[in-house]
């Protein structure tokens, strides 16, 4: 799925069927089933002209995405996007949602230091985290994903551009980038004092999840792990996040940025939020095919307890039903 937010058209329905798959001082100047997932510079809408970046750290800077769906008016900034800055060099934690969003990105880190960017995270397919990717191309940095990244991109990617290229144009959706650094298990990148831990997760909120851990703060970046506020969109397995949730508490942080929500939250609550909706899916969908309820009237009976606590929710709960189902079915 393109996952990301986009109101029902022809696009959702396209994606419905594809297959599964230091300190800041010290810087130097310089609606209903829609599971897409992400979608110049000049003469921007008022609402992508207003995005800043908050400070969530020493030298840890953050965009906060609305909770929209990818059009032509935020140009697929649906995500929560941004880059951490060491002595050395720059790692950006997810490059946004079109070659544009990319653009803006790249503008914002180049207001704050000239540090070069040696490292581009792609923390999973989902094109409101993968296409700002192409706007970093002249740094020629190493573009950094799950080992399962590329086979994602390749069944998938083609798709996305030109699902993007309908809603951007060509000139703002930018071309499929490919990982250069492939994560088996665990990595670790030093910028220069400062290291950041990388771990390649089990088929979750998709097949080819990517968090990272900012060993200096503690910080916790989970990508689309962790949605707060949004309701979770699922692409993988619903056991399989479930059961990563557990291995991210497990690293002990206190703090984290999610893949879509605020800047930056506390993560026990966060993260018994989206343990709740997921366990509601879970148990709920577990529950319909144990009585023989047909699929459809799964979708739209199933984890109705949370509607009310969460976005979108009539725009992705159905098709997060469907996507369950179909795993639970064959347990």
């Amino acid at each position: 799925m393109l996952y990301a937010h986009m109101h029902v058209s022809s696009l959702a329905q396209d994606v419905l069927d594809q297959p599964r798959v230091g300190a800041a001082s010290a810087l130097p100047i310089s609606r209903r089933a829609t599971l897409i997932g992400g979608f110049c510079l000049c003469c921007l809408p008022s609402s992508f002209a207003a995005a800043t970046m908050t400070e969530v750290g020493p030298g840890i800077f953050i965009r906060t995405a609305p909770h929209e769906e990818a059009a032509a008016a935020n140009h697929g900034g649906i995500a929560n996007i941004g880059f951490i800055v060491g002595r050395d060099s720059v790692l950006v934690t997810d490059s946004g949602g079109s070659l544009t969003d990319g653009e803006w990105l790249r503008a914002e880190i180049r207001k704050r230091t000239d540090r070069p960017i040696h490292h581009v995270l792609i923390t999973h397919v989902h094109p409101d985290h993968s296409f700002g990717a192409a706007a970093f191309a002249e740094d020629r940095p190493a573009f950094v994903g799950h080992h399962a990244l590329r086979s994602a991109l390749e069944a998938r990617g083609e798709f996305y551009r030109k699902r993007l290229t309908e809603i951007l144009g060509a000139e703002g959706a930018g071309n499929v980038v490919y990982p250069t650094q492939e994560v088996k298990d665990g990595a670790e990148i030093d910028l220069g004092g400062r290291i950041v831990r990388l771990s390649a997760h089990a088929t979750a909120h998709t097949d080819c999840d990517l968090s990272m851990l900012d060993v200096e703060t503690g910080l916790l970046f989970p990508a689309d792990l962790l949605f707060v506020n949004r309701v979770p969109s699922l692409d993988g397995s619903l056991p399989g996040w479930l059961s990563e949730l557990d291995k991210l508490k497990a690293l002990g942080a206190s703090r984290a940025v999610p893949g879509h929500g605020p800047p930056i939250v506390d993560v026990a609550p966060a993260m018994s939020d989206l343990e709740r909706y997921l366990s509601a899916l879970s148990d709920g969908t577990r529950k319909a095919i144990a009585s023989g309820v047909s699929i459809e009237d799964a979708a739209r009976s199933v984890a109705q307890s949370e509607r009310n606590r969460w976005v979108l929710f009539d725009d992705y709960n159905e098709r997060n039903v469907i996507q369950a189902y179909k795993e639970l079915e064959w347990e």
